[in-house]
């Protein structure tokens, strides 16, 4: 299978605009939801999630619920980057659906997209239209369609899905939660530089159900671009699944960091575990690393060498208080 590769000119602009860069903390004056706006698709006012969005008033600094009932809604939902502070809440990922068809290119084509910060997402389902793995041709017709991307600052995710084949979710950057979410997708499908914690989370590799369906897929492509870069993906708990054959991970930058810890793999898992893709003798910059991990896809006596072993005395770093908590932010949010 030859993965579609992406713009990399796009992707490095893109995903490496620091998030700290004249950006106001925001903290939404605590916890507390100052009003709720509903959508309904048989209601008067706001019958899709954008319209409710728009009539937020720009730099709001409390928090504001859009209560979104269950539905099927076909529509690209942008969060603006002066609406920070939104809670943006389901009825079940199972029946509340934002769903979209653009297969167009990386940087235009997500179904959600949030640049603000302190934006919050619970119980719903965001979905690249049109991905029927049973039509695609494995390295011939797939296209980069995004889920979601995320570009805002104390960003978290509970049991919401994430639904595409490449690209699915584009971790941009900022500091993010995801709890209790699934993550389905083949090629590179969470992807880019968030300083960002999975807990909990089913992570689904669908490679193997491509036409054509050989070789391996990729389940991250994770961007870090120096020693001191904080981003990193971290996988806490949860679960690793699919069919076929996957890679835990690719590199995406010349310091890529993913770790697995307390994770169980499946056998989906390929026994090499990382590849280095375009980064080939940069290997002893990346952290890759499994700690704890269960599961037949978890063992490790075939992984490739340059995989690190972490002292189990600087596992705290990785914990999601120190690693994206330090400051209480997740507490400050409506849970």
């Amino acid at each position: 299978m030859r993965p579609v590769l992406k713009s990399l000119i796009v992707f490095t602009l893109l995903s490496t605009i620091s998030f700290r860069a004249a950006r106001a903390d925001q903290d939404c004056k605590g916890s507390n939801v100052a009003y709720t706006v509903t959508v309904d698709q048989s209601s008067s006012q706001y019958r899709t999630v954008q319209s409710a969005i728009d009539s937020i008033p720009a730099e709001n600094n409390q928090w504001i619920k859009v209560h979104i009932k269950a539905g099927t809604y076909k529509e690209k939902v942008k969060i603006q980057r002066n609406k920070p502070c939104i809670l943006l809440e389901g009825e079940g990922s199972g029946v509340t659906k934002i769903t979209y068809d653009d297969h167009q290119s990386t940087d235009t084509s997500a179904t959600f997209s949030s640049f603000a910060d302190n934006v919050v997402a619970k119980g719903i389902t965001f979905e690249v239209e049109g991905r029927d793995l049973g039509t695609l041709q494995a390295g011939n017709d797939i296209t980069q369609a995004l889920a979601a991307r995320i570009y805002g600052d104390k960003s978290a995710f509970y049991d919401c899905r994430f639904l595409g084949v490449q690209d699915t979710l584009w971790d941009v950057q900022g500091r993010h939660f995801f709890k209790s979410c699934y993550i389905e997708g083949a090629i590179d499908f969470i992807f880019g530089n968030g300083q960002s914690v999975y807990e909990d989370c089913s992570v689904n590799s669908t490679a193997g159900l491509l036409i054509g369906g050989r070789g391996s897929g990729y389940i991250t492509a994770q961007s870090r671009g120096s020693a001191n870069d904080p981003g990193g993906f971290v996988f806490r708990g949860g679960e690793v699944t699919g069919t076929g054959q996957a890679y835990l991970g690719r590199a995406y930058g010349p310091y890529s960091r993913v770790i697995f810890y307390n994770a169980w793999l499946s056998s989906v898992v390929t026994p090499p575990g990382w590849n280095a893709w375009n980064l080939q003798g940069q290997e002893g910059n990346f952290m890759y690393a499994e700690v704890n991990c269960k599961g037949p896809g978890s063992d490790t006596s075939n992984r490739v060498s340059w995989e690190k072993k972490i002292d189990p005395k600087l596992l705290y770093k990785y914990s999601t208080s120190y690693f994206i908590n330090q400051d209480g932010w997740i507490s400050k949010q409506p849970q």
